[in-house]
Formats: structure tokens, C-alpha cells, sequence
């Protein structure tokens, strides 16, 4: 007596279910990439775990006094300018590092900013300016 089954099983794989699935998947992310924005300001910061390399680098340091130094000499900021182009002239392309204590406001590290741009605009000068950073505790 031969008996079969009601059920007959298929053993033929479809795929168009898996198809609408990737295609649903990929305008997902297709969506998804397009609203994360980028940074919209470049920061020329140096990572914690790799050094950056300059032809030859000058430092400006701030302390938590708001006191500039040009290379360990105490600068009035009025005479800020000055300094840095007596100090770049030998190396009219090189990397200035801006040494900041973490208590200073943002807006004694932009008047040393300034001071930089105002000495490349007048003398062509092409100087650039890093923050220095500490690594993560």
C-alpha cells in the first residue's frame, strides 16, 4: 500500500523575497548617509596617539594667567605680531603649535590666531597653526 503525503515539499529556493529585502535595505542607508551631515569646519588638530610632522615647529604658549610666550619669552599681547615674524623669518613655511592651558577662553587663543594671519597677509609668509592637544585619560 503506497501512501503519500498532502504536503509536497519544494525543494526549489525563491529569492524574490530576498531581493525586495536588499533593495529595502539599501535605500534605507541610501536615506540614512544622505541626513548625517559632516563637520562643516575642517580642524587641523593633532591626533593623541601619532605625532604631527613639520619642517620646523615654533610654539605660543597661553597659561591659565592669559600670558602669551613666544618660545619661553614672555610677550605683551599688543607686541604679539612682532614676535611671531622675528621668530618665523628664519622659516617663512613652517608649523607653529599653539600650547593652550584648558582655563583659557576661546577668545585669547583666536587673538593668537589672528597675530599668525596678520604676519602670513603681510609678509607672505606661510605659516601654520596646530593645537596641541593631551591624549585621553
Amino acid at each position: 500500500m503506497a501512501l503519500k503525503s498532502r504536503y509536497k515539499q519544494d525543494l526549489n529556493f525563491s529569492s524574490a523575497s530576498m531581493s525586495d529585502l536588499v533593495f529595502l535595505l539599501l535605500i534605507f542607508f541610501i536615506l540614512l548617509s544622505t541626513m548625517v551631515s559632516p563637520n562643516a569646519i575642517k580642524l587641523l588638530l593633532p591626533s593623541s596617539n601619532s605625532k604631527t610632522m613639520a619642517k620646523q615647529n615654533y610654539t605660543i604658549y597661553i597659561n591659565d594667567q592669559y600670558q602669551y610666550f613666544v618660545e619661553q619669552t614672555y610677550v605683551e599681547p599688543a607686541d604679539l605680531e612682532q614676535a611671531i615674524y622675528q621668530m618665523a623669518s628664519s622659516a617663512p613655511e613652517s608649523t607653529i603649535v599653539l600650547r593652550v592651558d584648558r582655563t583659557v577662553p576661546v577668545q585669547y587663543l583666536v587673538r593668537a590666531m589672528d597675530a599668525v594671519n596678520a604676519v602670513n597677509e603681510e609678509t607672505g609668509f606661510k605659516l601654520k597653526v596646530i593645537l596641541a592637544t593631551a591624549p585621553h585619560e
